[in-house]
């Protein structure tokens, strides 16, 4: 039995069940201690937004509560990870290291300088996949290359040898000396002057167990029609689970292998979200650049607008059109957004006003709980037509015609938008088209309590499509 501490270093992992690093470390024998670094300067521009923050502050705040269950202390740092490892690991006087491993480039990168570091001064780190079903480098195409294509990926991850069964939480910890620890409120990664957050704490239970129960309720509930109800913003008929998927409070491994348990005639729509997200990481390692250049280079030449007014008016959520601003006010509102309403927005912002994807994705980087570089980047790559398997640039997504498709009721709308909540429905996701006297009746002055559309929708998709052509036409010149 090892007698010098086992050191557990907690990421985006942030949970004690189906956690390899926390596992081994138990199993070592040795006194574990776990530590959490803030290192807001290895992501660059890539660090936690806002809302990200939010979430953080009670995940460690419930991983700490959980941990101190198991007798074991959660050790608070600020700093660089690249110097704090080291010189915590030292003066604990610990010569194993084990994480779960991060595939953001930043976190490779820095990672396999830590390693290295760490190796010169013989003590040994031991890391795991804990974040995805598969390792990007073991499932490739017939080529041997990343796939580039999300159907062909998926039929591979259904086709590949299961993904190892989830590890039940250590049922025994050695547990260490106290170590001097900095106080997680000291980080203030929680909003007070303003609070921003305040209706955040109505909308979320955070942490792991939180993060099970929402799974065991969806399976129980609304599985059965989630295939259909996925898509109406209105209903509750989405898992909810991203944001605990991305802080790691439940990991995919146990999401799989509990929906193929309990639900298996229904879980294929479920779990192809799940592959989804899986896709968008193999993509990411295999394109370090993805979250800010284009997957399809021509793209490089795209004459986007720069348009500081309409891109105000869509993060105020104040375009004149219903189901656009509803989307974008629930996204303050509650650092969430329903994934219809993320297209359609999205398809707004790229297609309608011709801004920059990368515009959108750094607003939603800030103001989303689930803020995933992978999936984030890869989902306005797809919108904006530019990415792997993306949706062609001239699929023009029409505000009124998905709102009433996806809001028939206006019940979403009425909710985020409530100026808005006395239209009938015939005029919910068009009010400029209600006749003035039904304006007065729901006391809606169009330009004053809710703004015109910003732009017309035929004028929109026409001025896309040219901008289509043109780069169409150039890049087959060139």
């Amino acid at each position: 039995m090892d007698s010098s501490p086992a050191l557990v270093w907690f990421r985006n992992d942030l949970r004690v069940s189906d956690n390899p690093a926390l596992s081994a470390a138990a199993a070592s024998g040795a006194p574990v201690v776990a530590l959490y670094i803030l290192d807001d300067a290895a992501p660059g521009m890539w660090r936690r937004g806002a809302a990200s923050r939010w979430w953080l502050h009670h995940a460690l705040q419930s991983l700490s509560e959980t941990l101190n269950q198991l007798g074991i202390q959660l050790v608070f740092r600020q700093g660089r990870a690249e110097f704090l490892v080291e010189d915590i690991a030292t003066k604990i006087g610990a010569t194993k290291i084990y994480w779960n491993r991060l595939y953001e480039p930043w976190a490779m990168e820095r990672d396999s300088q830590i390693k290295i570091q760490l190796k010169q001064h013989n003590i040994e780190a031991h890391s795991f996949n804990a974040t995805l079903l598969f390792e990007p480098s073991h499932l490739r195409n017939k080529q041997g290359d990343a796939f580039k294509v999300f159907t062909p990926f998926w039929r591979a991850c259904l086709a590949a040898p299961a993904p190892v069964s989830p590890l039940p939480a250590p049922k025994k910890i050695i547990t260490s000396s106290e170590v001097d620890s900095e106080a997680l409120s000291d980080w203030k990664l929680t909003p007070h002057r303003p609070n921003w957050a305040k209706d955040f704490s109505a909308s979320w239970d955070v942490g792991e167990a939180a993060a099970l129960n929402k799974l065991k309720l969806f399976l129980s509930k609304k599985i059965i029609s989630y295939k259909i109800d996925r898509d109406f913003m209105a209903s509750e008929g989405v898992s909810r689970l991203s944001p605990h998927l991305h802080f790691g409070e439940i990991s995919p491994r146990q999401i799989w292998f509990i929906t193929q348990n309990k639900t298996p005639d229904l879980s294929e729509a479920f779990l192809r979200e799940i592959g989804w997200r899986e896709f968008c990481y193999h993509l990411l390692v295999a394109n370090p650049h993805m979250p800010d250049q284009p997957l399809d280079r021509k793209f490089m030449r795209f004459a986007w607008r720069e348009d500081r007014d309409g891109l105000e008016a869509w993060q105020k959520g104040q375009t004149g059109y219903p189901i656009i601003d509803a989307a974008m006010r629930e996204l303050w509102v509650t650092g969430y957004m329903h994934n219809r309403a993320r297209m359609v927005a999205a398809s707004f912002l790229v297609k309608h006003l011709l801004i920059p994807w990368q515009e959108g994705a750094r607003w939603f980087w800030d103001t989303l709980v689930d803020a995933d570089l992978a999936n984030n980047s890869g989902g306005w790559q797809w919108v904006s037509g530019c990415g792997a398997d993306a949706a062609p640039y001239f699929r023009v997504f029409n505000p009124v015609i998905q709102g009433e498709k996806f809001d028939p009721e206006g019940a979403y709308v009425r909710k985020y938008a409530p100026e808005l909540s006395k239209l009938p429905k015939r005029f919910i996701h068009r009010p400029w088209e209600a006749p003035q006297d039904v304006l007065h009746a729901a006391e809606i002055t169009l330009g004053k309590t809710y703004p015109y559309p910003i732009i017309d929708h035929v004028i929109a998709r026409q001025r896309a499509l040219k901008a289509y052509e043109i780069l169409r036409l150039e890049t087959s010149e060139a």
